[in-house]
């Protein structure tokens, strides 16, 4: 078969197309026909040797990818033979091998695909939206919330103000250039502002007419988080689950009187368990409530992939296809 390998730590070059060996399902895995694979930031961090939440850095070389969705094709001993031929989605956890034309995986780790939702959308699902079903669970939305949501346009971004809008909410999204606003506007927020431009609270605070905002979903930082965080109302909520432009140390940089700071982490996760917000995600998805945006790639052009999560020119979910 043909897989992306990682010889050496590094940057996105160090991506390579491949053929190896096909994998052979052990006992209790399924072997997939792999149709999608999910690019996620943590892999880019992976890719440069950052160990990151995962316990270890995987031994080289490797097939990075821990998100796969495809047919099942064969199966280890002690698999039941309906799962032969079904379409099917999981995460790997901590296993890699994704980014491959067949991939295995614990058939405990796997669910049936909806009929309604492709590959690419089933791989957006079970990764970032179990994410996004595991940030919800804090998030107390309905129909007297005012949310503004950095990063709109983003995979997680896209399916919170989705389901924001779906609970009643008053959803501002903030996003990068006039094509992720355009987008994030389409996908039903209220009020869709560019970050980059140096008024747009101005302009939300005129949108809202003097009414505060009660929570920020914040997985950005940074000064576009310092600025949401201002447009709070006392009782408002600063909900962080990620920093990708600014991390949080010795003390947040966020604090306002008045408005209170919960930091997730792995907690969003462990509410609920990871197959519970599995399913939930698949079901929202199934159900038409929430839409992944997904920008797909050629498996051969993992590198460029790569680069492009990293310097913020996807919109949504990154999305490999053999």
């Amino acid at each position: 078969m043909h897989a992306i390998r990682l010889h050496t730590f590094g940057p996105p070059g160090n991506l390579t197309l491949e053929e190896i060996d096909d994998p052979v399902p052990g006992p209790g895995q399924v072997r997939v026909a792999v149709a999608a694979a999910g690019v996620h930031l943590l892999d880019t961090a992976l890719r440069e040797g950052v160990q990151g939440p995962l316990p270890e850095l995987p031994a080289l070389p490797t097939v990075p990818g821990r998100e796969i969705a495809g047919v099942v094709e064969s199966l280890g001993e002690g698999v039941a033979g309906l799962w032969l031929g079904r379409r099917v989605v999981a995460h790997l956890g901590f296993a890699p091998g994704g980014y491959a034309e067949l991939a295995v995986a614990d058939v405990d780790r796997v669910h049936e695909i909806p009929a309604n939702l492709d590959f690419a959308e089933a791989v957006a699902m079970i990764g970032t939206g179990r994410t996004a079903m595991g940030i919800v669970q804090f998030a107390e939305l309905g129909p007297d919330a005012v949310v503004v949501i950095p990063a709109a346009a983003g995979g997680i971004g896209t399916l919170l103000t989705q389901y924001a809008k779906h609970t009643g909410a008053h959803v501002v999204g903030l996003a990068g250039g006039p094509e992720k606003t355009a987008r994030v506007q389409a996908h039903g927020a209220d009020l869709a502002v560019d970050y980059r431009d140096p008024q747009w609270p101005d302009k939300v605070r005129a949108h809202l007419g003097g009414r505060p905002a009660t929570l920020v979903l914040d997985g950005v930082g940074g000064e576009v988080a310092r600025q949401a965080v201002g447009l709070l109302g006392p009782g408002g909520r600063h909900l962080v689950f990620g920093w990708s432009a600014e991390g949080i140390r010795d003390g947040s940089p966020y604090l306002v009187d008045g408005v209170s700071e919960q930091v997730l982490g792995p907690v969003m996760l462990r509410k609920a368990s990871l197959q519970t917000l599995e399913l939930r995600a698949l079901a929202e998805a199934a159900a038409g409530r929430l839409t992944p945006a997904v920008t797909r790639f050629p498996l051969a052009e993992a590198a460029a992939a790569h680069h492009a999560l990293h310097t913020r020119r996807t919109i949504g979910k990154v999305v490999l296809e053999p």
